[in-house]
């Protein structure tokens, strides 16, 4: 009857698959997708070219060092998420107007 009773296992959050807590990386994972999305939201909007370039830009620096830190495929792949809708807000941004006005 040993092998019924299991420890149960500890409620560390939806990203962290190794049973540690990453608080730094789950913060920098939704930073880079609210960026990400913003910079995508925002991005067909011709006047809105500078709010999307720098959203767009803090999320690929934010993305790109969540990448550098993280430690679980979960968290990579949210983070590849963000980073790509970031590089497109950018990359629109930057076509619509640049980083300046």
């Amino acid at each position: 009857m040993a092998q019924i009773m299991r420890p149960a296992r500890p409620r560390t959050g939806l990203l962290a698959t190794d049973g540690k807590r990453h608080p730094l990386q789950d913060a920098l994972l939704a930073v880079t997708v609210v960026l990400g999305v913003l910079a995508l939201a925002t991005a067909s909007f011709r006047g809105l070219h500078v709010l999307t370039s720098w959203a767009g830009l803090l999320g690929v620096l934010t993305g790109g060092f969540g990448q550098y830190v993280s430690e679980t495929t979960r968290e990579r792949f949210g983070l590849v998420l963000g980073l790509g809708a970031s590089a497109l807000g950018l990359f629109f941004g930057i076509y619509h107007g640049g980083l300046v006005g």
